[in-house]
């Protein structure tokens, strides 16, 4: 649907699923009702990630697309710190308690999501989907207004330090074509209007013969971070009352830390990626991230970590990995041609969830319901290897994206 009727109105409609099913989540009469919700909840956090991608990369300029993309899938984490910190407070049997406490947690998200309404609405459509879809003259007047934008702001920026504002190709004050390189999509003519997006069969048909390496390295990036993650954050309160005696009302005290250290890898990390490069640092935080982990559960093993320590272990590793799952995302979206973005975006995404979303919770419940540190240690071991040959791969056969516009990237199939 992103391809079909636009980045713009999809990542607002399906952000309107995920705030009405949280919202409705706060009123669960029983747990049927409740399972529905975080059901159609997942549904407006999976439509997110297609319509989202594709609009950040296909706005921000190539020479920043990277840290810029991994910063806003990043930003997930800094909703994870604040949900961890909020519910210390409302489920304090001091305050509200676990009964009310967490009804008041998931109306808070849907309230934090009318925020996010509001900040969106600003947001403008892709010039690039508008030019495909023959609408030149809208795609014209945002770039324009891009370009006036950052004229003003360069005009502002020159004024304190007593100078005059560049005058770039793109008219006075405006912008070259490297800093908003949609310039060129919207001055090629496109299909008429109306014409159909590729179909499922097709885009499968396109990924597996003329992108059949990139298809490879995506999918194997998305399903080795999606069963990594997953292991370990959806796993990670059993460990902590199960192995470390931590009060089930104390979880949330240990996932403050772990949410930070996710939020400022893709931070600190993500203008490496556009510096060194895309296939070196994707090889280096995936690689890096498996060691961790395979070091973490070394030590947990042998029962050389206590509650805290194993908090600030996980907070180091997923500094790294966080960076890493953000990359196989924007791996996802830059690596394919405009029409079928959004649509190949949805097919890793989904395949990468069903199958680490799926098999890791599963597996690492059986280990954990053993009681063995070794078994527990056994599925980390596994999820580091995962991680590490995906970056190997990369680095091998991933596309050096970094600085290069999308175009040249992925040419338009058409």
């Amino acid at each position: 649907m992103a391809d079909r009727l636009g980045r713009k109105r999809l990542f607002l409609a399906t952000l309107f699923v995920y705030m009405g099913a949280t919202l409705a989540t706060a009123f669960s009469p029983d747990f049927a009702f409740f399972a529905v919700c975080r059901f159609l909840t997942g549904l407006g956090i999976g439509g997110e990630y297609a319509a989202i991608n594709s609009a950040i990369d296909e706005l921000i300029p190539a020479r920043v697309r990277g840290r810029v993309n991994l910063a806003i899938n990043g930003s997930f984490w800094l909703g994870a710190a604040l949900g961890a910190g909020l519910s210390l407070v409302v489920l304090d049997p001091r305050v509200l308690g676990p009964v009310w406490g967490w009804r008041v947690c998931f109306a808070l998200g849907a309230v934090l999501a009318v925020a996010i309404v509001l900040i969106r609405r600003h947001v403008p459509e892709s010039p690039r989907w508008l030019a495909r879809h023959g609408r030149h003259a809208e795609a014209e007047r945002i770039i324009a207004g891009i370009e006036a934008e950052v004229g003003r702001w360069q005009e502002r920026r020159m004024a304190k330090r007593g100078g005059n504002a560049p005058v770039s190709s793109a008219g006075a004050g405006g912008v070259t074509g490297d800093a908003i390189d949609t310039t060129a999509a919207a001055a090629t003519p496109a299909p008429d209007v109306g014409q159909p997006a590729l179909s499922l069969r097709e885009l499968i048909g396109v990924l597996l013969k003329r992108y059949r390496t990139r298809s490879m390295v995506t999918f194997v990036l998305m399903v080795s971070q999606a069963f990594f993650y997953n292991a370990i954050f959806f796993t990670y309160a059993l460990v902590l009352t199960r192995f470390e005696g931590v009060a089930e009302e104390r979880v949330a005290l240990y996932l403050f830390p772990f949410a930070l250290g996710n939020a400022a890898g893709p931070l600190i990390l993500g203008p490496l990626f556009d510096r060194v490069g895309r296939r070196k640092m994707i090889a280096l935080t995936y690689c890096l991230s498996g060691i961790g982990l395979a070091a973490t559960g070394y030590a947990f093993m042998h029962d050389m970590l206590d509650a805290r320590s194993l908090a600030l272990c996980w907070s180091g590793v997923f500094f790294l990995a966080s960076a890493a799952a953000s990359s196989a995302y924007l791996t996802a979206s830059e690596v394919f041609p405009l029409e079928m973005r959004a649509l190949a975006i949805s097919i890793f995404y989904a395949v990468g969830t069903g199958t680490g979303g799926f098999i890791a919770p599963v597996l690492f419940g059986t280990l954990i319901e053993t009681g063995s540190r070794d078994a527990v240690a056994a599925g980390y071991g596994i999820g580091a290897l995962l991680v590490i040959a995906a970056g190997l791969l990369a680095l091998r056969y991933g596309v050096d994206a970094e600085r290069r516009s999308l175009e040249d990237i992925a040419p338009p199939l058409q």
